[in-house]
């Protein structure tokens, strides 16, 4: 049975108030999707742009494959994100007129055993509502200490 891969950008929903999600396809080598199954993703400082109408990541760092011999990647390349053209030209002018940002969230690999980038439209928080999450954070994890107590 294989392991679900399910890699999370955790800091991404603290910086971000995430307004809509999408479920992306990404291309990969198959250098990099050997190195997603093994879980060696990071998100760090990664965004989302777009170039003559295609949506790219950049800074997605995915680890060379041991393995890989001469056909090894470039850890951090820009890589070209997989949506159809209604959902491109949707968020290429909300990005526009609002001056929102897509963020990537998470990445895994669906049951049919390709890549998938979840990506979300977000709108930087300021100071004071990063305060406001870490309050009800700090709340929620106040209750549920208490509810395992009785």
């Amino acid at each position: 049975m294989v392991e679900k891969v399910y890699i999370k950008n955790r800091p991404a929903t603290f910086e971000y108030a995430i307004e809509d999600k999408l479920t992306a396809g990404i291309m990969l080598t198959g250098s990099e999707i050997k190195s997603v199954r093994n879980g060696k993703v990071s998100f760090n400082d990664s965004y989302c742009f777009f170039d003559k109408g295609e949506l790219w990541i950049r800074s997605l760092h995915i680890a060379e494959y041991v393995n890989a011999g001469y056909a090894a990647h470039a850890p951090t390349r820009e890589r070209k994100l997989l949506l159809n053209k209604r959902e491109l030209t949707k968020w290429a002018n909300k990005v526009k007129e609002k001056g929102l940002t897509i963020v990537p969230l998470a990445m895994f690999i669906n049951d049919k055993g390709y890549a998938k980038l979840e990506i979300g439209l977000g709108k930087g928080k300021k100071m004071h509502d990063k305060r406001d999450t870490i309050k009800e954070r700090d709340v929620q994890k106040e209750i549920k200490r208490h509810l395992n107590r009785y």
